[in-house]
């Protein structure tokens, strides 16, 4: 990976650039930029003027694609580059092949505590998780964390169970299976152990990554029951540095308290009192609040609807709190029995503070999956924003898929609305939720355009546009564009834009056949700084 300070100017040339500005009448293709600072766009003609002045280093895109940097607008920095280090159980096809690896992985690490993450039974064979027994076994009694891929819940160990204290703890089921409270005593447990040097590695690992995927920006969404304020810190300290992906950050809190929010947020560094603060829970793990009851593993109707976390005087208090303290306040809330609670919340806050202000601070909501419309009508009218996530309809959508089973196939279909919520006004920011799907942004570009239910699908304009300028504008943070007087973060793709089926305006066209493939960074720009560039792997 070469990483450099561009302390002159940089030239790109031969580039098919799409800017991601509105209205353009011509697309250029050259790009100079001084320092952190994009000056001019133009022709190669033009460029030709720059070319010759001495100390600019010249880029030739030979008619690659140059767009502006992805945000990845709801990632845990920590807990990717622990995945990326750890066991990767999401392509398993059965639960024994998973403690297989457990076991093959116990063999190697001598007693230290071991990571096995992202599986999910509903494609295996066995259709259930992991049991402490079965874990104890494969490890000889060592310390198992095994997080489900939803991140809701997970199998433990004995010896993990044990270090957690998670006995007679809500969540708690007894054979090695935690969720809510349990869930969170076991990954605040894992998580402790963690030196400075481990966390260090873990997000040097996840900004590779992700300036890897050309993604410039990314939202770091904390709560207690995934990490510590520690964390936070070694996030936005990582994403200062240069040559990096930049980082911004979130934390999941409730207050009651205008000068309580505003101190938090001020020893954090954080943007909001917002992401991983849970309404509700997932609908893999069947703790998302629905109406209507969940289904059980032979279709037939449960007694389950899942658990709503905050009530609605709660919500209303800590959205007023922090408006008044100028932070943004959200959280994540999944189910329509959830999303109705988070809007009558949010509402009695505006007849406080008032719509203009909640427009203003630009509040936001996480993964917003099954809105109804007047869900949505609230949401536009009050600038809430939905922090998205496509890739859970690729991975999970549809007639077949893990959400048919759990919720029935006409609800699964009306999950994660994008369309909806574009008609409606909600100005969406779309990511990831790494470590539950990838790092993919253009992934989530091709998951948008192809939705299970055709009605939800968007444009690849569209789409592109909630990945970069969407993620950027949430955060408040100048970028996800390319113009004069902008900054400086791009990023060249290794194809030419005309060797993909593509859109008028030169993005890939996921929507032709046999455009399965995406684009691979050549080299990722972040502030004029090079965070990534492949030819100097």
């Amino acid at each position: 990976m070469s990483t450099h300070t561009s302390s002159g100017r940089t030239l790109v040339t031969g580039a098919t650039i799409y800017t991601g500005l509105p209205n353009e009448s011509e697309s250029p293709t050259a790009l100079l930029s001084d320092g952190d600072r994009i000056i001019w766009l133009g022709s190669d003609a033009e460029a030709e003027t720059y070319a010759a002045q001495e100390g600019v280093e010249v880029v030739e895109a030979q008619g690659a694609l140059l767009t502006p940097g992805f945000c990845d607008a709801h990632v845990h920095l920590t807990m990717t580059g622990q995945g990326l280090d750890g066991i990767d159980l999401s392509r398993t096809r059965s639960l024994a092949e998973a403690l297989a690896l457990i076991e093959s992985a116990a063999r190697h690490t001598r007693g230290r505590p071991i990571y096995a993450h992202s599986w999910d039974e509903t494609k295996w064979p066995e259709r259930r998780p992991a049991t402490n027994t079965e874990l104890d076994r494969a490890t000889y009694g060592g310390v198992v964390y095994m997080p489900r891929i939803d991140a809701h819940s997970a199998s433990v160990s004995s010896a993990m169970a044990a270090v957690a204290r998670v006995h007679g703890i809500d969540g708690w089921d007894g054979a090695g299976v935690v969720t809510r409270d349990a869930f969170a005593a076991v990954t605040n447990a894992f998580t402790s152990g963690m030196t400075v040097k481990d966390r260090e590695h873990y997000l040097d690992l996840a900004l590779r990554a992700a300036a890897e995927r050309g993604i410039t920006l990314v939202h770091e969404t904390g709560a207690e029951h995934l990490t510590n304020y520690d964390d936070v810190h070694h996030v936005l300290e990582a994403g200062q540095r240069p040559g990096r992906t930049e980082t911004v950050a979130y934390w999941g809190l409730l207050v009651d308290d205008e000068a309580r929010a505003a101190e938090l947020a001020h020893h954090l560094g954080v943007l909001g009192l917002a992401g991983d603060l849970c309404a509700d829970g997932s609908f893999g793990s069947r703790t998302a609040h629905v109406h209507d009851p969940y289904l059980d593993d032979d279709g037939e109707p449960t007694q389950a609807c899942g658990y709503g976390y905050l009530k609605i005087e709660e919500i209303r208090d800590h959205v007023v709190a922090c408006t008044r303290a100028g932070i943004q306040a959200g959280g994540h809330v999944i189910g329509d029995a959830a999303l109705e609670t988070m809007t009558a919340g949010f509402a009695a806050a505006a007849e406080v503070v008032g719509k203009d202000a909640m427009r203003a601070a630009r509040h936001r909501w996480e993964h917003v999956e099954l809105p109804s419309a007047s869900v949505m009508a609230t949401m536009a009218d009050l600038g809430i924003w939905a922090s998205m996530q496509p890739a859970f309809d690729s991975s999970w959508g549809g007639e077949d898929g893990m959400y048919a089973e759990r919720l029935g196939v006409d609800r699964a279909l009306q999950v994660v609305p994008m369309a909806d919520m574009a008609a409606a006004g909600v100005n969406m920011a779309f990511g990831s939720d790494s470590p539950v799907t990838p790092l993919d942004p253009w992934g989530g570009v091709q998951a948008a355009v192809s939705h299970h239910n055709p009605a939800q699908r968007l444009s690849v304009e569209q789409a592109f546009a909630a990945h970069t300028v969407g993620g950027y504008r949430l955060a408040g943070r100048d970028g996800g564009d390319l113009r004069v007087g902008g900054p400086a973060t791009y990023v060249i793709w290794d194809e030419s834009a005309h060797s993909w089926p593509h859109t008028e305006s030169g993005l890939p066209d996921f929507s032709q056949e046999g455009s399965q493939s995406t684009p691979m960074a050549r080299r990722t720009v972040v502030n004029g700084h090079v965070a990534f560039d492949r030819e100097g792997v």
